[in-house]
């Protein structure tokens, strides 16, 4: 097995929110006399909170990272992902050595070449070529080296019309651009890349994930990846770290990271809230199969049942719609009511509709509902959300290796909508 490269051992970060500073000097100067003179653990970080970004706390001193433990060994592309706010950032930012932790160690050997957010490491007065030779001696290479990869880099940026203008008249697609071929192509031994390659086009970004792949499996380079697009996670990636709440959920294979993140965006099976004051809205949404939130093979049936609550008798043009997405968000079933004729929600409060699937065939995996409400004619749309998650097995069966995926919609055929009495 190869070495490890990173090696991250009990790490935290904690961020004070609010006002900066304990609100008093003394305070500020006993604080550093315990922490810095006596060497003692620092009283105000023990009443900190776990990073809920959702929920008010009690303490102004917030734990973005929690007790982080893993190692990354050479060669190794790790995808990192999770909700906003889990920690994804920080970590990154740690491992760059923008920020130092609060507490806890981190071991990395090589050079480590980050893209955090666009235009970093970029002076705004300097032109791009300039900004390439000052990237590459910071990373400690030497011009002679600059000099050689200078041609390539430019190439594969897109931006060579632009190479000699300064880098605050740029666009944030050519910051991007720019900068990752900048930190793609000098020799570091770590690549850090955040959420930023977002900002490209789709031909961009795949040209991107092209020249990842090319670096961690041709090269033997080490490559972090945060991004939200599971499908570039998956390609990528073979090893993946889910955040939640500042702390490690799991670091396994993508695949069983990818299968824990699904299941914990968009919870259980029954989904309740609270109306739109003065307009449509779905209060209710259950999702009821036949084992249970787990369908033991294709085939099986599965029923949606949605309570509307509506401000008005006869409110007209009422749309109820869903699709299912499976866990690299791509949606592979739906159902639209659009050019319904009859409307089903025509009562005043809670009206009651279901939608049974008779012979629902899906591929292994994990999946989920996302509901819309809508006007029928005027396409104006009331409200959308995730919900309701729910799992496909193979048993009985030799399982395949691999499957064919769609990755468009599939219209629902079967089944249809009813409106209980």
């Amino acid at each position: 097995m190869s070495r490890p490269v990173i090696q991250v051992e009990n790490l935290s970060k904690a961020y004070q929110i609010g006002q900066i500073g304990t609100g008093t000097i003394s305070r500020d100067l006993e604080r550093f006399f315990v922490t810095k003179i006596l060497g003692k653990e620092d009283p105000i970080l023990k009443i900190g909170e776990t990073n809920v970004r959702s929920i008010k706390g009690q303490s102004d001193i917030v734990w973005s990272l929690k007790d982080i433990n893993f190692d990354i060994h050479q060669g190794d592309a790790v995808g990192i992902i999770g909700k906003n706010g889990a920690g994804k950032s920080t970590l990154l930012k740690l491992l760059s050595r923008v920020t130092s932790p609060t507490t806890g160690e981190i071991k990395v050997k090589g050079r480590i070449a980050s893209l955090l957010e666009v235009g970093t490491g970029f002076h705004p007065e300097l032109s791009g070529r300039e900004n390439i030779y000052l990237n590459g001696a910071i990373l400690g290479m030497r011009k002679k080296e600059i000099t050689r990869k200078l041609e390539e880099i430019i190439d594969f940026s897109g931006v060579e019309r632009y190479i000699d203008t300064p880098v605050k008249r740029y666009s944030s697609g050519m910051y991007v651009r720019l900068a990752f071929a900048v930190a793609a192509h000098l020799e570091s031994e770590i690549l850090i890349v955040d959420e930023v390659l977002a900002v490209g086009d789709a031909e961009f970004q795949k040209k991107c994930l092209g020249k990842m792949g090319d670096i961690s499996k041709g090269e033997g380079r080490t490559i972090l990846f945060v991004s939200h697009d599971l499908s570039a996670i998956s390609t990528l990636t073979s090893k993946s770290i889910l955040m939640n709440n500042g702390k490690l959920q799991i670091y396994d294979t993508t695949s069983k990271v990818i299968n824990e993140y699904s299941l914990l965006t968009v919870g259980d099976s029954v989904f309740e809230k609270k109306p739109i004051e003065n307009a449509p809205s779905i209060t209710k949404v259950q999702l009821i199969t036949s084992e249970g939130g787990i369908l033991q093979a294709n085939g099986k049936s599965m029923q949606l049942n949605l309570e509307i609550t509506m401000p008005v008798e006869n409110y007209e043009n009422i749309a109820p719609a869903f699709q299912v997405f499976d866990s690299f968000n791509k949606a592979v079933l739906f159902s639209y009511i659009f050019d319904i004729e009859t409307p089903l929600c025509r009562k005043k409060g809670v009206n009651k509709l279901s939608y049974l699937f008779n012979n629902l065939r899906l591929y292994k995996g994990n999946y989920y509902i996302k509901v819309h409400l809508a006007n029928s004619k005027t396409r104006q749309k009331f409200e959308e959300f995730d919900c309701c998650s729910f799992q496909v097995e193979m048993i009985n069966k030799k399982e395949p290796e691999w499957g064919w995926q769609n990755n468009v919609c599939q219209y629902v055929e079967e089944g249809k909508w009813m409106l209980e009495s």
